[in-house]
């Protein structure tokens, strides 16, 4: 049987989780009182100004409930504005505050440089290499109908 940390997924998740709290240190190193996960919605809502929250859970991989309680904590901290969307009741419109503006412009300079850290010393090749293998991995896990 195979050792779980000699498992290509088991060190694939291993990284990630490392990875997400490297990124999250270094946005507490650099003065930001945000999540990577608020960061994450905050810039796809700058990026899709007329997103659903459907949409945004859908770009960054979040159940529902998820999004809807990071968007209620980035309302809360002051970074987006909620309100009922003009054309379905249903529906809110987020947009972003001065304060979110401000944060956006900061972490445009400095998520570039979070990444290439995690990326020192591997070749440009490696990268484009890992990321057709993971793109593989995807089409492999969707689904089929037969």
């Amino acid at each position: 049987m195979e050792k779980l940390t000699t498992s290509f997924f088991y060190n694939l998740e291993k990284t990630v989780k490392i990875y997400r709290q490297f990124f999250q240190n270094q946005f507490k190193i650099n003065g930001f009182d945000i999540t990577l996960d608020q960061w994450l919605i905050l810039h796809t809502v700058a990026e899709f100004p007329d997103i659903t929250q459907n949409d945004i859970a859908e770009k960054v991989f979040k159940d529902k409930a998820s999004v809807t309680r990071i968007i209620e904590l980035l309302v809360q901290n002051g970074f987006l504005e909620r309100a009922i969307h003009p054309t379905n009741r249903r529906m809110f419109q987020l947009t972003i505050t001065e304060k979110g503006l401000e944060t956006i412009e900061k972490l445009t300079e400095l998520v570039p440089q979070i990444r290439q850290k995690a990326l020192e010393g591997i070749s440009p090749a490696s990268v484009s290499a890992a990321q057709e293998m993971l793109a593989m991995i995807v089409q492999n896990c969707i689904p089929t109908s037969s």
